[in-house]
């Protein structure tokens, strides 16, 4: 993967610029309510999209710590992550940044809600057959379609 991205620079730099990479993880944290699959959505405070809760990882992190501590960051929210569902999207957010983000499917084992007052305006759960409607991104609404049917063999 990291070959294909040093590939593209040509295509998605200009002439000195180098390409930078950034990487993600996150979540689609789910519970079982009133006999219905519900999914975690968090809109962002700034553009007002609506995603999984996520973000950047720090040096010396694994992807499930970042994962995890970025679910608890953006919503307060404990999280049991299952690591047998793994999801990776890759996107061009800006010019000369590639960003991967690697997705887990987790279930929260603390109960507040508390949206991280400078990221994000909402928190929601939302009917895991419903969410992309909700969604924004094309890469989101597919992840979640894959989750959805990863948390159904586990009945």
């Amino acid at each position: 993967m990291q070959n294909l991205l040093q590939a593209l620079c040509p295509i998605l730099c200009r002439k000195g610029e180098t390409m930078n990479y950034e990487k993600s993880c996150g979540a689609i944290v789910y519970r079982k309510y009133h006999g219905n699959t519900e999914i975690l959505l968090a809109r962002n405070l700034k553009s007002g999209h609506w995603s999984f809760p996520k973000g950047h990882m720090e040096e010396g992190e694994t992807e499930e710590e970042t994962a995890r501590r970025e679910i608890k960051e953006e919503t307060g929210l404990d999280v049991l992550l299952d690591t047998g569902f793994r999801e990776t999207v890759s996107y061009s957010p800006k010019r000369n940044t590639k960003k991967t983000v690697v997705y887990f499917v987790g279930i929260p084992t603390s109960h507040d809600l508390v949206p991280q007052k400078d990221e994000i305006s909402e928190l929601r759960w939302q009917e895991i057959g419903q969410a992309s409607a909700l969604l924004t991104y094309e890469n989101d609404k597919i992840t979640v379609n894959k989750a959805k049917s990863f948390i159904a063999l586990m009945k």
